[in-house]
């Protein structure tokens, strides 16, 4: 099981919902069956607009990607996704990263929306789950959008450890904040006390995978026709910008565009989060 407890689950549900609430939209969610298990939706926006699936990444939620990208909604009918095995509604199965499995998952929920011409927005592990959506099947999909990937590049394993991993390990033992808050100077650009708090307990309350993260080969990505625009971070020690920019345009012949936010952490800033928006709304 994902969660550690019924208790630790309701105290990240109810975050969840608040986030939700100080969102003040107007919204629907859905709980679609898959093979996988059952995955909840957020829905917001006008269904004659043209469907757009938004992805967080590792230790997120919908509301808080939603949250960063508040005007997608404006010109898209947004499916907010609950990644399963995350501090979600969705069922608690971990899927096999090594495998097709998200990319099925991802063709399944949206063959059950009865949604065409999709446009994918994933970041991080969402976007891993995006180009493992356009291996299995990107016949649905119109255009992608990847914001600091999972799946292109790795950093160095030694930064990794000592400025993530080591901290993180330390907070799940002694839960000083002072551990969790030098994980969220590593991976964000900028935070606030929520995202503290939402961090800090995931990590206390949930099982994390801390797998290694796979890359996807020069092979599979040749066969991708889907254009993709991918936008890196330059400060991103997990996924380095400038490294990814590099490999993506060497293995996908279908790149569209890509952008390098400079002086970006893992996690943009709100005013680079709104530039994406941005990018997204103008097409």
């Amino acid at each position: 099981m994902f969660f550690k407890s019924k208790e630790g689950k309701e105290k990240i549900i109810s975050l969840y919902n608040q986030k939700l609430k100080e969102l003040n939209i107007e919204y629907s969610e859905k709980l679609i069956e898959t093979t996988f298990g059952v995955t909840n939706i957020i829905i917001t926006g006008d269904a004659k607009n043209p469907p757009l699936l938004l992805l967080h990444g590792t230790g997120g939620c919908a509301p808080l990607i939603l949250e960063s990208f508040p005007n997608l909604s404006s010109k898209y009918c947004v499916y907010a996704i609950d990644v399963m095995a995350q501090p979600t509604k969705s069922a608690e199965n971990r899927l096999d990263m090594n495998s097709l499995e998200y990319g099925k998952w991802l063709t399944e929920i949206v063959i059950s929306l009865e949604l065409q011409d999709v446009t994918l927005v994933g970041f991080s592990f969402g976007g891993f789950i995006c180009l493992k959506t356009l291996e299995y099947n990107e016949k649905h999909i119109k255009q992608v959008y990847l914001i600091a990937p999972v799946y292109i590049v790795n950093g160095s394993p030694i930064k990794n450890l000592f400025n993530v991993f080591i901290p993180l390990k330390f907070f799940m033992k002694n839960g000083k904040k002072k551990c969790i808050k030098k994980v969220m100077q590593a991976l964000f650009t900028e935070y606030d006390d929520f995202g503290i708090t939402f961090m800090a307990t995931t990590f206390k309350n949930c099982r994390m995978d801390f797998s290694p993260l796979p890359i996807i080969s020069r092979k599979s990505a040749d066969k991708i026709k889907t254009p993709i625009t991918i936008i890196a971070a330059e400060k991103d020690i997990m996924f380095p910008g400038k490294k990814m920019i590099k490999r993506a345009k060497q293995i996908f012949p279908s790149l569209h565009e890509t952008v390098l936010l400079e002086g970006s952490k893992h996690v943009p800033s709100h005013k680079n989060f709104k530039s994406i928006e941005d990018l997204v709304l103008k097409s």
